[in-house]
């Protein structure tokens, strides 16, 4: 994934909304733009995950298995050190990574 490979806070941060309305002229597109780019990156870091596990998986999980099983774990943990969708759909916005289009309102040519 592109997030692991990019330098994204992990922490909030005050941030300039002018910044966000540059490209769009529109704070609210801005910021629909980028709840749509950071709920894909969501989608495709949950499938990434979900086949990760899915490779430890056993069709007989006792008790101990689950808590001795630390790829799991260690999958998981590396999962939840990762940047959230969110702050990584701003950054590429910020950085002009993420192309998009604005549809014209109906009625308009």
């Amino acid at each position: 994934m592109e997030q692991k490979k990019s330098k994204v806070e992990y922490t909030t941060v005050t941030r300039d909304l002018r910044s966000f309305d540059k490209e769009t002229g529109n704070i609210y597109q801005s910021v629909i733009i980028l709840s749509k780019r950071a709920n894909q990156i969501s989608v495709d870091m949950k499938e990434e995950l979900s086949s990760k596990l899915r490779e430890f998986a056993s069709s007989t999980d006792n008790l101990e298995e689950v808590f001795e099983n630390r790829e799991q774990v260690e999958i998981a943990k590396h999962f939840e050190q990762l940047p959230k969708s969110s702050l990584v759909a701003i950054n590429e916005f910020l950085n002009d990574k993420i192309s998009y289009r604005i549809p014209e309102p109906i009625g308009k040519k």
